[in-house]
Order: structure tokens, then C-alpha cells, then sequence
């Protein structure tokens, strides 16, 4: 459960809050907006980010984290490694550890209508599937040419605009 978090000075400090930036990485574009999706995170003045691929990572940090942002290139969905990453987790999902907690989704593409928010549908779906609660992106004029409501999105080359979105997404899941 996520821990109860207090003003200075009434029972003591503030704790950290700390969000996992995990990601599949099969291609620099994904890695590029997990960079930015954790830089903005940490520009949130709140939080810190804790970035890892999903190679590296364990249910320990998934456990640790006050929320997710989770991350995975375009391969008609998520690729099979974070399906397995994933499916892994499933006792989580059973027992409830992870329901509550914030959480968003950050994916990278080849192509416009590649399925990329099927992309991310798929890893909200799972987010729902364990109780967490989805952040998405609100409607911005940036959002004619990158991003997504259901999370931040490159297509082919990583734009400074693509990046944009992926800080914004960072800061506002760690503001909530």
C-alpha cells in the first residue's frame, strides 16, 4: 500500500516520494523519452526517479516506488519481454500491493498509425488490472503532432517536442 505521507513537523519529515522509470529497451527512441520522462520527475521538485530497464529491474523496485512510469517501444504492442516482465508481477496484482499508487505509460514508434496507442492501452491495461491509478496527458496544441491522452509518444526520430511531452508526463505523475 502506498505509505501516508505528512507536512513537516506534524509527525516528522517528509518522506521521499520516488517513482520507477522502467522501460523495455529494444531501440535509443524508447530510451530517449525514459531519460526525459525521469528528468522531468526530478524537475517536479517532489520526487525522484529511479531509471532502470525492465532487464534490470525487480518486483523489490516495483514495490519500493511511490509510482510508475513504464515504457515500451511499438512491436504491434508491448514487446514479449515486458509481457513476461509483466506477467511476472502477477501475485502483485492478486494480493493488491500496487493499488493506488499513480502510474503512466511512454511508448516509441516507426510509424503514425502503427498501433502506438494500442501500445499504451496495453500497458494501461495492466496499470487498471492491478488498481493503480492512470495518469494520462491532458489536451495540448503539441499533442497535433506528438503525443497522446493515454501518454507520451515518439514516432521515428525522438523531436524535442516528443521529449517535451515525455517530461510533462514525468512532472505531473509526480505532482499527483
Amino acid at each position: 500500500m502506498p505509505q501516508l505521507r505528512v507536512h513537516p513537523g506534524l509527525l516528522g519529515p517528509l518522506m521521499p516520494v520516488t517513482i520507477l522509470v522502467l522501460y523495455d529497451r529494444k531501440n535509443s527512441a524508447i530510451e530517449d523519452l525514459a531519460r526525459a520522462a525521469a528528468e522531468g520527475v526530478e524537475s517536479s521538485g517532489v520526487a525522484a526517479a529511479n531509471l532502470k530497464r525492465a532487464t534490470e529491474a525487480s518486483q523489490a523496485d516495483l514495490l519500493a516506488a511511490d509510482g510508475l512510469l513504464l515504457g515500451c517501444p511499438n512491436w504491434s504492442g508491448i514487446t514479449g519481454s515486458l509481457k513476461s516482465w509483466l506477467d511476472e508481477q502477477g501475485d502483485l496484482w492478486e494480493d493488491g500491493s500496487l493499488a493506488g499508487k499513480p502510474a503512466a505509460a511512454f511508448t516509441s514508434g516507426s510509424g503514425q498509425h502503427s498501433g502506438l496507442e494500442m501500445t499504451l492501452l496495453q500497458m494501461v491495461h495492466w496499470m487498471l488490472a492491478c488498481g493503480m491509478v492512470v495518469v494520462g496527458l491532458p489536451w495540448g496544441e503539441t499533442m497535433r503532432g506528438s503525443g497522446s491522452y493515454y501518454g507520451a509518444t515518439s514516432v521515428g526520430a525522438v523531436t524535442e517536442e516528443d521529449l517535451a511531452q515525455s517530461r510533462a508526463l514525468g512532472s505531473r505523475l509526480a505532482a499527483i
